[in-house]
Formats: C-alpha cells, structure tokens, sequence
C-alpha cells in the first residue's frame, strides 16, 4: 500500500486520516489528547500509536476487527506522513519526537516525514493550488493567531506569525476578544447616555446578555466580570453556571450571543462588535502581508498565497467576509480563500497531491 498520513496531535483528541495515493479518505480515527507539551515521550507515542492503529483498521473491506501492530512487522504501508502537534514549538522539540515517530511508522528521517506545530496544518491548501507557494493560516476560535508559510521540500517553512498571546495579552479576532468588545461597546453606550437625555437604543444582544448574567442594570456586568474565578469548594448546586466559569470564559462564552445577535437578528450593536474584531484581527494578520525586500524578506503577498482558515469562529461565513472585506481595504486581496474544517483530512490530501506533483 502507499498511504498518505496526516495527525493532528491536539490537547483534547489526537484526529488521524490516512488517504491514497489519488487523495481518496481510506481510514480515520480519533483519539486522545496528544499535545506533546503535556505528555511524557513515551505517553505521546502511545497515544499517537494508538490512533494510527485505530485508522489503519479501517482501510481494509471489510475492516479489521486486528489491532495493527506498530511499528510495521514489514514494509511500512506509508509513503508519507505529516504531524501536526500541538505543543512543539521549536527545532529542538522536533528533533526530539522525530526519532520516535520514524520508528514507529517505519519512515526515514526525511522528506517523507514531516513534523511540525499543529498550526502548519493550515497550509496545507498550498499543495492543492500548483501555481502558489505561499500561505497564511489564520486560526479564530476561542482565541486567535495568524502564521505564514512557505512550500518547502520538506513540508513548509514558516515566515512570520502574529497573535496567539493568550487572553490577557490579545487574542484578537476570537471568541474571547469578541466577548471582550460587546461588553465594552454596551458599558460605552450607557457611558455616552448619561450625558445625554435619552437613554441607549435598545438592543437585543445588551438584553441577551443582562439575562445570561441575571442582571437588569447593564453597570452590574462589570461586578460579574471582574468578579475573582471561583474556587472548587466554594460552588454550591445554587451557583449560576456563568458565575462558576473562570474569567475568560465568562467573556468568551458571550460570542455565541453576539453572531445571534448579529446574524440572525440585525442587532446594530453585536454587528458594530463584528465589524470592530474583524477589522481588528484583519490589522494584526496585515502585519505579514505585503512586498518582501531586504528589510523584510519574510512578507507573503497576498495576491501569490492562499488564505486558509480554521476555527470556530472563522467557520462562520460572515465573519471570514468581514474578515476578508477589512483586508481588501487595506489592498491585501488573496488568490485562494479555504476554510479547513478537518485540519487532519486536508493535510492528508495536500500530502498526497504534493507527492503526485513530484512524481510527474
């Protein structure tokens, strides 16, 4: 068999997809966490081996009921594999995983083998688009980041990366950032109301969220939010779900609220809140956009990349539009535009095709 293997190795599920030689899914499966920051080496190849098993099963008809033994009793079923992990964040951690990996699916250390964070999955859409080199992923769930690549031999090099800092530093572009400026705007309106006669125009995403809180005075939501994170033995059966949640939640819990609010009713507020975060995050991921010369020769232009999203919040068509709309603005238009839903699934097909494309 000549396979194609693709993991996303994250902290909450290890997701393994296994494609032929002409892209097609033969095998997948899902396991359990395998960020490499968290696990020992040895309780990262367990996890990770485990999975891949699983998936092997799966690509024979009917499939096996066997485990598939690990590392192969023969020749490896695999042309090649491509790790995304979750945790390895420098040459020093891939260097050391790699090793292992290789005997574990019987692969050289090489080009057939690539290991890298599990943001570099994003890229892959380059592999299906031969006229293109260059990607910027942009990852918008809870949090945010953007990172830019380069097609490589050897997978891909990455340019530049912006965000990613964590809530208290940024996240710009995510769930909590959107979380973040609807309570802001809200406390700003009843600001600028009481120098004014009439009060704030009413809106369904304030009311909403006074609700989520148990509040009925839009003032009382800084209490709530600034109140400590709770502490285990001080939650009792009577405590409000949105009190027991740590600080950042309490936030980042509100961006299902304001796409509501926006995107099914209109809300004038929650789209002032979409049109503010996505112009924001749209600033941050322009930071790596433009012409490259001596001074900064890792810039990607955009009309010679693809755009290739991935998260929860970006998988929301109308937001990827203002985030698109905010870039044009600023002349960064891309040639491609992708939304990767399954991160293991299109990095395996990106795999198989760029083994096609150097074959021919």
């Amino acid at each position: 068999m000549s396979l194609y293997l693709c993991v996303d190795c994250g902290g909450s599920k290890t997701s393994v997809v296994i494609c032929d030689q002409a892209g097609n899914i033969v095998g997948r499966a899902l396991g359990g966490p395998s960020n490499f920051a968290y696990l020992s080496l040895q309780d990262f190849r367990t996890a990770v081996s485990l999975t891949i098993s699983d998936a092997l099963k799966t690509c024979t008809s009917p499939p096996s009921i066997d485990l598939v033994p690990l590392p192969p009793t023969g020749d490896t079923p695999f042309a090649a594999a491509w790790f995304g992990v979750s945790g390895i964040d420098s040459p020093a951690a891939v260097a050391e995983v790699t090793p292992t990996l290789s005997v574990l699916l019987g692969l050289p250390v090489g080009p057939r083998l690539s290991v890298a964070n599990d943001t570099h999955l994003l890229a892959a859409p380059v592999r299906m688009h031969p006229d293109i080199s260059h990607a910027v992923g942009v990852i918008g769930g809870t949090g945010g980041i953007a990172v830019s690549f380069k097609e490589i031999e050897v997978g891909f090099d990455q340019l530049g990366r912006v965000g990613g800092w964590g809530w208290i530093l940024g996240d710009e572009g995510g769930g909590f950032h959107v979380g973040r400026e609807a309570v802001r705007q809200i406390v700003q309106e009843t600001d600028s109301a009481s120098v004014r006669a009439a009060p704030p125009a009413e809106s369904i995403l304030t009311k909403r969220i006074l609700e989520r809180f148990g509040l009925t005075s839009v003032l009382d939501i800084l209490v709530a939010i600034h109140m400590p994170d709770p502490s285990p033995s001080g939650l009792t059966p009577q405590t409000l779900p949105q009190f027991s949640m740590v600080r950042e939640k309490r936030l980042s819990s509100l961006a299902p609220l304001v796409f509501q609010s926006a995107l099914e009713d209109a809300d004038p507020l929650a789209l002032r809140v979409l049109r503010s975060t996505s112009t924001t995050f749209a600033s941050q991921i322009a930071i790596l956009l433009g012409e490259s010369d001596k001074e900064t020769p890792n810039l990607v232009k955009a009309q010679d990349a693809v755009i290739s999203f991935g998260g929860s919040l970006v998988g929301v068509e109308a937001y990827r539009k203002m985030i698109l709309d905010a870039l044009a603005e600023k002349g960064h238009i891309f040639r491609y535009v992708e939304f990767v839903d399954d991160a293991a699934a299109t990095g395996a097909k990106g795999l198989a095709a760029s083994f096609a494309a150097k074959k021919d």
